[in-house]
């Protein structure tokens, strides 16, 4: 792990198939998410890289940047089913800002080795000097991986 990258990784009794298709769903995104900010989305499941789907925002769950209410597109950028998905940010910020959030996912024999990452190591060098990185804290992806658990096997 760099000082430009996350990663929390938890074993899940599930398997790889049914936690991907959670992932691939944009509606998974929201009922996962433990940051607050993910209200809802619009789409359908993702099934390839450059497929996207919008999630709707609101930056006053992080109570840092006075953004509201506000819309992203969700662009695909590794998919390898039951594997690996991961996924930039679009929005209304010029230049865009670069980031990736994604998961890998590992069959066991007790389910799933799920490995959730955040990285900004490509960021545009404009957001890089606003030192704003990470948005999201360690403990909201270990968080979200909870929230993934209990989703998947209820």
């Amino acid at each position: 792990m760099t000082t430009e990258r996350l990663e929390v990784t938890r074993s899940i009794a599930a398997s790889p198939e049914v936690i991907f298709a959670l992932l691939s769903d944009p509606q998974g995104h929201v009922a996962i998410d433990s940051s607050g900010m993910l209200l809802a989305a619009t789409g359908v499941p993702v099934t390839g890289v450059a497929d996207t789907f919008v999630v709707h925002m609101d930056r006053e769950a992080l109570n840092d940047h006075p953004m509201g209410k506000y819309d992203v597109t969700v662009s695909i950028t590794t998919y390898e089913a039951n594997r690996e998905i991961a996924w930039t940010i679009l929005g209304q910020l010029r230049p865009q800002i670069g980031h990736i959030y994604g998961y890998t996912l590992a069959a066991g024999d007790d389910g799933t080795l799920v490995t959730s990452y955040y990285d900004w190591s490509e960021i545009d060098d404009a957001w890089r000097q606003a030192d704003i990185f990470p948005i999201i804290a360690e403990s909201t992806l270990r968080a979200t991986l909870g929230i993934l658990d209990r989703t998947v096997t209820r």
